[in-house]
This record gives structure tokens, sequence and C-alpha cells, in this order.
């Protein structure tokens, strides 16, 4: 396994893709390559298994897509029913999405059809999908193997295999369900992995299933980046809301963390209640929810995202410019997957964590695991830091107001129920059941 670590400018072109990629890229505004696609397209284009190490944000995906893309288009083969020839694994339905998303305008160009496949949704249109035939198939390993398992998706015609975040992947305990996946393509396939960290798990993986791979690493999981500023603000309990929302008032996206499911919904309910627009992103909505309220994030109807860990791998969102750990993460890798949302390919940010007494000991050992050497200011709701953090004038919108039913008066006379006043059958209205208002998501 040869380690090569040595910065390259070559053009796409030059690192060898093929001039339809290229043009469609540039038509896109995608002209300069990466540090980790400028270190690992030779190889993957030249048809090695590739082991690429790089931190959250750092452009991982174009560096597997074009191999995948220029491969298909130069084999001979024909995509048939049910038989993937592509096959990508990534840990999240967001991931999923994101990579699906970057795939599609470079597919069209050689015309190649993808699809993906994840859980929380129904199966009968992947069923559909795969039945016409996909070049490309982006999963999530759980409803994939569902596939398998029914003999919707056969992966002996797969001729090459990318895992994305498999260190993720590994802490979801998604990787007994990758390795009989990997089992079930053939033993020729080129392989990729993409991983911030080689764990235990991860290294198990790369013995079993990659031949000869040859490893680019371009900054370590633990590195910084240059770009972000990190500050920890020590509050109190009862301040804690009141800097949530200043923050988060001000021009721009934000994206704050909690640690728990319930935690993200109560929050965005009290950020809602002071005038923030916010939609949650959490395990506990439907893909629908999710999916809804990712848009409303990236279109700018919502500001802010409050979201568990989630968040924390696979989704971009160009301009986030504050990443706001309001519930410390446990972990020093969630803290660096978490703040990785900003300050992505080049752009600045600045990360915020929010600390109480009894939080400082942990948060003194998460940063120092994290490599990371925060500003510490103990501070309430009026400091001027916080307006140096997130500039901009405060805007605010009034929370949707719940309207109370109309009470019956005797001008207003009770409408018969449909069928009869006493149709047979028909359950009484519920009362006071609650309304949605008009400004908030869907949970």
């Amino acid at each position: 396994m040869t380690e090569t670590v040595a910065p390259d400018n070559r053009s796409f072109a030059e690192l060898g893709v093929p001039a339809r990629l290229v043009a469609t890229l540039a038509a896109a505004g995608v002209e300069k390559p990466f540090p980790i696609q400028a270190a690992t397209l030779p190889d993957s284009l030249a048809g090695k298994d590739v082991l690429g190490r790089g931190r959250t944000g750092s452009g991982k995906t174009y560096a597997f897509v074009l191999p995948v893309l220029a491969r298909l288009a130069a084999s001979g083969t024909k995509r048939r029913p049910n038989h993937p020839r592509a096959l990508i694994l990534a840990p999240t339905r967001e991931l999923a999405t994101q990579i699906q998303a970057s795939i599609t305008p470079l597919a069209d160009t050689l015309g190649l059809r993808s699809m993906t496949i994840f859980g929380g949704v129904g199966h009968g249109p992947q069923i559909s999908g795969l039945r016409k035939g996909a070049d490309i198939v982006v999963a999530c390993p759980g409803r994939l193997e569902d596939h398998v398992q029914a003999g919707h998706a056969k992966l002996g015609a797969v001729e090459i295999t990318v895992l994305d975040e498999a260190d993720h992947m590994a802490d979801l305990g998604f990787l007994p369900a990758v390795r009989r996946i990997l089992e079930a393509t053939p033993d020729t396939a080129q392989r990729l992995l993409f991983s911030a960290t080689l764990d235990a798990g991860v290294g198990v993986l790369v013995r079993r299933f990659m031949t000869d791979p040859v490893t680019h690493s371009v900054d370590s999981a633990r590195s910084p980046v240059s770009q972000m500023t990190h500050h920890v603000l020590h509050v109190q309990p009862d301040t804690r809301l009141p800097v949530l929302v200043d923050l988060t008032a001000a021009p721009g996206r934000s994206l704050v963390f909690t640690r728990t499911k319930y935690g993200a919904k109560s929050l965005t309910k009290k950020l809602i209640a002071q005038g923030v627009p916010a939609v949650e992103l959490h395990g506990n909505l439907s893909q629908g929810a999710r999916t809804r309220n990712l848009e409303a994030f990236s279109d700018g109807s919502a500001r802010t995202l409050v979201a568990t860990d989630i968040a924390a791998r696979g989704i971009h969102v160009d301009g986030v410019t504050l990443v706001i750990h309001a519930d410390p993460p446990i972990e020093h890798k969630a803290y660096l997957h978490r703040s990785g949302r900003t300050a992505r390919a080049g752009a600045e940010g600045t990360v915020v964590t929010l600390m109480t007494d009894e939080q400082v000991r942990d948060v003194r050992d998460l940063t120092r695991k994290a490599g990371i050497a925060p500003k510490v200011t103990k501070l309430g709701a009026d400091h001027p830091l916080l307006a140096e953090l997130a500039p901009g004038d405060r805007t605010y919108v009034a929370p949707p107001v719940k309207q109370e039913p109309a009470k019956q008066t005797a001008a207003s006379p009770k409408k018969p129920a449909r069928g009869g006043a006493s149709a047979p059958g028909r359950r009484p209205a519920r009362r006071g059941r609650r309304r949605r208002s008009s400004g908030q998501q869907a949970a």
C-alpha cells in the first residue's frame, strides 16, 4: 500500500478526465480540482483500487464520481434490468441524495442512468427503477441489502464500487451489511474507499476487499480548517436560548446541533417562537419532511437548521457561515464532522460551542482531542462578541398566530353534518385539535 501526499496543479483534463465530463464541469463553474481530487484521480482513472483519506468538506464526491462515470463510459457493457454496473454506498439518505445530484448532469452528458436507494420511502419506485436498468446505484446499505435479498438488485455485473464516509458507516453499525454487499460484487471490480479516518472496522474492509490499494491522504481528520475560527461561549442556562436567538437572527445560514431528537424539535419551536425562521432535521422525521426542511434551508426560506448528528455528514449547503454546537457532542470526531459543515471548499466559517458550568471539563477534553484551541469567553445575551461572531442586523419574523375556532352564536346556526344531523356511523368531530401554522414545516 503506497502513501502519496503531493500537491498537484493539473487541470481535470490533464489529470485524465474525459473531455465531455470536463466540459460539463466547466459549465457548472467547476474548473480547478481540489487537492483530494488531484491526488486520487490519476490512479482511480487508471483502474487502481484507491483509498482516499480527507477531512469532511475536502471535495471527495467528484474524486469518486468522475472515475465511476469515466469507467462506465469507456466500458462496452450495456445496462441490464436489475443489474447495476456501478455501486456507491453512503451512510445517510441525505448524503446519497447529494451524491446523486452531483452525478445527474454528468451522467446525462454520457447517456448513463443513475438512481438512489434508501429507506424511509416506498420500495415500489426503487424496484421499478432497478427493473428498468440503472448504470449507477447510489445506496444506503440497509435498503440495498433488502433489494438484493428479494432479488430486485443483482450485483454480479458491478464493475466499480465506492464506499463514501466509510468511517461513518462503521460508527452507524453498517459494516456487516457493507461486507455482505461487497461479497456479492465481483472480485475483479475496482474499489474506491473514502474515509476521514482509518479505524479498525474500516481497516478490515480495506484488507478484505481492496487489491494493493494506493492511499492518498489530503488533510488528516484532526486538522482544523485554516479558514475556520472556533469559539467556546461560557453561558448560564437561562442565557443559552437568548444567545442562540441572537446568533441565528443574524444574516446568513446557521446550522445548530443538538444531542437528541427531542432537543432539536424543542429548540426549533423555541427559535420560531422568538421570530427566527428555523426548520429541524432528525431521525424522527419522515423522508418527505426531511427533504422539505432541507429545501427550505437551501433556498433561504428558513435560514437556520436545527439538527442532530444526522446532519454532521453528507449535508452540503452553500453559504453556511455559522455552526453552533448548542449541545457539545460527546466525541471529538463528531465535533470535527459537525464543524465541517462550514468553511467548506475554501470558504470561511465560524464554529461556536455553548458551554455551561457543568460542561467545562467535558468541552476542554473534547477540543483537546479534536486538536482545536478555541477562544473561550464568558458572556451574556448582550455581549458585543455576539455581533462579531455573527455580524449584521438582526431580523425577526412574527411567529405564527394560532387561530382559535369561531364560536357559535345565535346569528350563526350550526351547519348539519353531511348525510343528516345524526348520520349513522359518523364519528363526532374531534375538538381542540391543534392547527399547524403555515409558517412552520411539518415535522
